[in-house]
């Protein structure tokens, strides 16, 4: 799925990634994540493709309320609008990507991409942003928690089972993980990631 209609979202136009798919394996296996774990977060996608909006509400509804959160999209306390909404159409699109794009090489790099977003290195330079001018490594990992825990109501609005929606739900938290780890290669010393 080639994602050119979102500004700075754009596969193949990105730096390769310095960790190897041999890597990506491995730490697939430390997080448990199996090809039932593939399935389930495809059956995922389906079920949140229509409520990508209402979740980035939520979400962006809980980074408003958090000032120290709402500062990485803000310069001296003035909130750089136009990044924020930005970084919510990626955001959305890496919704859709994490149940839906195979987890191959196009877009292991594209992670490695968003974790330089997220750092010093490339902050702010997609969408020429006045903001902060890193997101700190303590909220990129804290930051799990509530885009994991908020998600399980959206998998089970539609009715499903219980025992699918905590398949679901716990493919989603483990895939979460995996790209929360991608992401932070930027801040990890050369040679300890």
């Amino acid at each position: 799925m080639a994602n050119t209609f979102i500004p700075g979202y754009t596969y193949g136009q990105v730096p390769e990634a310095p960790f190897s798919m041999h890597d990506f394996e491995l730490l697939k296996q430390t997080v448990m994540f199996t090809e039932k774990d593939a399935e389930y977060l495809r059956k995922a996608g389906e079920i949140l493709h229509d409520q990508v909006n209402e979740i980035l509400d939520l979400w962006y509804g809980f980074v408003g309320q958090h000032p120290h959160l709402l500062a990485y999209f803000a310069k001296d306390g003035k909130v750089d609008s136009s990044y924020l909404q930005a970084v919510r159409k990626r955001f959305g699109q890496w919704i859709h990507d994490l149940c839906e794009k195979p987890f191959d090489q196009d877009w292991l790099n594209y992670q490695y991409e968003i974790g330089l977003r997220h750092h010093a290195t490339k902050k702010n330079l997609t969408d020429h942003a006045q903001a902060a001018p890193l997101i700190h490594y303590r909220y990129m990992v804290a930051f799990i928690y509530p885009i994991t825990a908020t998600i399980r109501a959206f998998l089970a609005r539609k009715g499903h089972p219980a025992e699918l929606v905590e398949q679901m739900h716990q493919a989603w938290f483990k895939a979460v993980v995996l790209t929360v780890v991608l992401w932070t290669y930027p801040y990890v010393k050369q040679g300890e990631f």
